[in-house]
């Protein structure tokens, strides 16, 4: 994802092979490494990895999907922009403070950053906000007194102070020793989130030694659209320390008040949604070092109340827990969960890459209940945990992770996976149905485009978490994906923060695309991304017994065939009347973050169809290798253009294992190596680009492994070659999927013959059953391409099609007639023209008595659904939508049969599916025109769909 200040958008199936059970696998192929495995996994994470190169990570403290993550906010000299969104540029040696909440790789000009503590050596002799340079309470530091590590940040700051970060699920632990001498100060900036605040107040209890408060923020990306510019959540804070205060202070504004406990006041968000330099507040104290120059300090958060805050530190680091206890418990979360895939061999950069790539993986989605169960919701009201549900989770970046993150993390753990989806499904609930795409803390931001959720919560389903309430998900899927919504007709945020879930859903359901005048960001991208989305529904209705859902929606999934233009060979934007507009395939036109070279590529659910418009494998591969290289062989993985592939950005992740379906899988093989070997390392710039939540070192790992899952909404696993020679996975279900693969490295990666649980297989991919059972696999590699393993057709992953493209129009530019129109230019031909955007007269409006609007379709058809288009749809005020109207269908024109009676119609537009009839003519009958009960139709389309020939 996203955008940042200053760049453009980052650039962001069961078949024969069956596992068999636990407890009887066949012999290995192969003897297993003798080497042991890492056995301290955490202490090779470098957090470093990805403060650079526009990785836009953090590295402070924090613990597997914790709530807090303290770490460091840079500045070159302006204190209203951060250097990066995670907070932290390597480039950059200059601390201003260290805030408690940090979002790794988003994006935009960053999210959170909330609280930021500064230990000050010396007195506070001005308002800390009129430091608009940050010349005076900043420091500068030198990485060669950092250290970043799994669960604990350290820095020495040139100021002499030492400081010490580490972290529990939902508390900081600080240690701060300050030099020798000199007045020791610790400022709380309460007002400076990340991208500034509304409203945030601070006191200080000088007789508790507390300093407590809250900072209401949101304004994710609102610099770059107005609907973005607006709080939507309140993050509440209690931290006590263990030295007494000698002086307090507060400031707001340019006014500094010494001996001061209180204060409150924003930084706004100005009038082009930057926090305005000079406004904001906090509060300072000066400590009492008669008995050493050390301070700690323990400070818990909360997003429902300072109570909670409180009793979350209570009860995960209460009064008398040392920092080095809260240090060691970090560490050993930490390798609790990295431990869960054990690596044998590799080098040391190797393991370290990898290692931090996981660590990167598990930040997100955030812990965002508290101890006692409670969570502020979407709709801004405190709720629950209940049933098995055991914790809430915030921050779901849904168009990054849908792909591979969610299903890395709910691999090692589905419990947690499961707890993610319900989530999801509870912000949904709360937020009137609608499954936002871009959820920062209890707030939708809108950002980016498809329908991710749906994407999402199947794919965890299928990795194996299903302990959510399946059922209402899958209800809530289907209603949002059925129900045009106004939101969806909105073109309000376009194009970053569409605010509709599925915006343009109307065309979706008519012509089936989202067409380039849509209200979407790109139509054919949008149309690629909700095919996929509509795929995984599908996908989740089959495995709960709903066949009508599951081939309702797997039609549906094929809809990304309609932007498919044969004459140019790519996916591409199209127009509402179906022609297609002047075409670059380096262009972004139609696509968010990504050219018409680049998302033609994006079929996961449907490879082989799209291969068969491409001409072919042969022609495929060649398609693929000119993707992946530059006219003389060089390889062309980022930065290349946009006919070139783009490593570094969501879109194109998925296209170094087609080649697995093309019948070349060596090429995947050499391709994801490549990338592996030279995109990413264990230096500061080790991440090509915005990690995004995870998103993309989740791709590192998974290729590290020699896998990568299929397609959102299945769990089959497309296979390169691993980059370890043992690699085994202990998911917290119990289940063990070991990996072998003697003498694997760098250099060493072509897959010469492999066994699935000791049964030779010539098949790069593996079946779902492998993840929900476990089971071993045994790679014989070398170092030069095998002739045949993987290439006969019959060794190809699974496509999902349909026979049926859906249903279309067959209203469309039909003969009409009516009753007398309200004016000559108003006539019944206006409701058939496959348009609503020619002004308030493209529509056929009457006031006769009756009133009815009859389409001659031409020849008889087995009709299954209507839609009708009314006033609102064309940008008329909601009440002259039709109240009370009658469908009715006939074979001849004389004899007519009602299919569908509508009565207290609000909506613009109205679906009606119906139980296929065939009929030649259709009509519709206006009975109440209006909500007031008489006035004049206004009837914009009139839709009537059948199965295509």
């Amino acid at each position: 994802m996203h955008r940042s200040p200053t760049r453009h958008p980052r650039a962001r199936i069961l078949l024969t092979v069956i596992a068999l059970a636990a407890g009887v696998l066949a012999p290995l192929t192969g003897a297993p490494p003798a080497a042991a495995a890492v056995p301290d996994p955490a202490a090779t994470v470098d957090t470093l990895i990805g403060s650079s190169n526009s990785g836009e990570t953090f590295p402070g403290a924090t613990t597997p999907f914790g709530m807090v993550a303290w770490s460091p906010e840079n500045t070159e000299g302006n204190q209203m922009r951060t250097v990066e969104p995670g907070g932290y540029g390597y480039n950059a040696t200059r601390i201003r403070g260290f805030s408690l909440t940090h979002l790794s790789g988003t994006g935009c000009a960053g999210a959170s950053g909330d609280i930021p503590f500064m230990p000050h050596v010396g007195s506070v002799t001005s308002s800390p906000t009129a430091d608009t340079t940050d010349g005076t309470y900043a420091s500068d530091f030198s990485h060669s007194d950092e250290t970043a590590a799994a669960g604990h940040y350290q820095v020495r700051l040139a100021s002499g102070v030492n400081v010490e970060l580490s972290a529990t699920a939902r508390t900081g632990a600080g240690r701060f020793s300050f030099p020798a001498s000199g007045t020791a100060s610790m400022l709380v900036r309460t007002s400076n989130s990340e991208v500034g605040s509304s409203a945030a107040q601070t006191t200080i209890d000088p007789a508790n030694r507390t300093i407590s408060g809250s900072v209401t923020s949101g304004n994710f990306c609102g610099y770059i659209n107005a609907i973005g510019r607006r709080s939507y959540y309140t993050l509440h804070f209690h931290a006590v320390f263990d030295k007494p205060f000698s002086s307090t202070g507060t400031w707001r504004d340019s006014t500094r008040t010494p001996g001061g406990t209180s204060a409150t006041g924003g930084t706004t968000y100005g009038t082009n949604g930057w926090p305005v330099a000079g406004r904001g507040s906090g509060g300072y104290v000066t400590f009492d070092l008669s008995s050493g120059r050390t301070v700690n300090v323990r400070v818990g958060i909360s997003y429902v109340s300072q109570a909670n805050a409180q009793a979350n530190l209570n009860a995960e680091n209460p009064a008398g827990t040392t920092f080095d206890t809260v240090r060691q418990r970090a560490h050993d979360s930490w390798n609790a969960e990295l431990g869960r895939i054990e690596l044998t061999g590799g080098t040391p950069a190797q393991i370290t890459t990898f290692y931090t790539a996981l660590y990167h993986s598990l930040l997100h989605p955030n812990l965002f209940s508290d101890v006692n169960g409670q969570y502020m919701g979407m709709d801004q009201q405190v709720h629950q945990v209940s049933g098995a549900q055991r914790a809430q989770y915030a921050n779901f970046s849904g168009w990054d992770v849908y792909r591979s993150q969610l299903q890395l993390l709910t691999l090692l753990r589905p419990d947690v996976g499961a707890d993610i989806a319900q989530s999801l499904l509870n912000q949904a609930d709360q937020n009137k149905g609608v499954w936002d795409r871009w959820t920062h803390n209890q707030g939708g931001t809108h950002v980016m485009t498809g329908d991710p959720g749906h994407a999402a919560l199947p794919s965890i389903h299928a990795f194996g978490g299903t302990g959510f309430d399946v059922s209402r998900a899958l209800s809530s899927m289907v209603h949002a994906a059925t129900t045009v919504t106004p939101e969806d007709l909105s073109r309000d945020g376009w194009n970053v923060m569409v605010v509709g879930e599925r915006p343009s859903l109307d065309k979706w359901l008519s012509i089936h695309y989202i067409p380039a005048n849509g209200n979407a960001w790109g139509g054919a991208g949008e149309t690629l991304e909700v095919s996929t989305a509509d795929f995984a529904i599908s996908q989740l209705a089959r495995r709960l017994g709903d066949n009508s859902l599951h081939q309702q929606f797997l039609a549906r999934a094929q809809y990304w065939k309609n932007v498919w233009n044969p004459a140019v060979g790519h996916i591409q934007d199209r127009n509402e009347n179906g022609s297609w507009p002047s075409f670059n395939p380096g262009s972004d036109n139609g696509f968010a973050e990504g050219s018409a070279a680049q998302y033609t590529w994006m079929v996961p659910h449907n490879v082989r169809a799209l291969f068969d418009r491409m001409g072919g494998n042969g022609n495929v591969t060649n398609r693929l290798d000119g993707f992946f290289h530059h006219a003389d062989g060089s390889w062309a993985l980022t930065g290349a253009g946009g006919l070139k592939a783009e490593m570094a950005n969501e879109p194109s992740i998925g296209s170094p294992w087609l080649y697995d379906f093309s019948g070349r899988p060596d090429k995947t093989q050499q391709t994801v190596r490549q990338i592996v070997n030279t995109l990413w390392s264990s230096g500061p710039g080790g991440i090509p680009g915005q990690d995004d939540l995870g998103a993309m070192s989740s791709w590192y790992v998974w290729a590290a492994m020699g896998m990568h899952p299929l397609t959102p909404g299945r769990a089959e696993l497309l296979l390169a070659s691993p980059l370890f020679p043992q690699i085994v996975v202990r998911r917290s279900n119990g289940v063990t999927l070991t990996v072998n693969a003697p003498g694997a490295s760098s250099g060493t990666f072509y897959v010469q013959g492999l066994a699935v649980n000791g049964a030779a297989s010539t098949r790069p991919w593996l079946p779902e059953s492998f993840v929900t059972n476990g089971g071993t696999l045994s790679y014989t590699l070398g170092a030069t391409a095998h002739p045949t393993w993987g290439r006969a057709a019959a060794d190809a992953p699974p496509s999902f099609d349909t026979t049926s493209t859906g249903p279309v129009n067959v209203a469309l530019n039909k003969a009409a007639t009516g009753s007398a129109p309200c004016a000559s230019s108003e006539g019944p031909a206006k409701a058939v023209n496959g348009s609503v955007s020619g002004g308030n007269s493209d529509k056929w409006c009457s006031g006769a008595t009756p009133k009815f609007l009859q389409v001659d379709l031409g020849g008889q058809y087995a009709i299954t659904s209507f839609t009708v288009r009314h006033a609102s749809a064309g940008g008329e005020q909601a009440g002259y939508n039709t109240r009370d109207f009658d469908v009715r269908v006939s074979a001849d024109g004389s004899t007519w049969t009602t299919v569908a009676q509508v009565r207290g119609n609000t909506a613009g537009i109205s679906n009606h599916p119906v139980t296929a009839t065939t009929a030649r003519y259709a009509r519709l009958d206006v009975l109440a025109a209006e909500q007031s009960g008489g006035g004049a139709a206004r009837i914009y389309e009139f839709e009537v769909y059948a199965p295509s020939s």
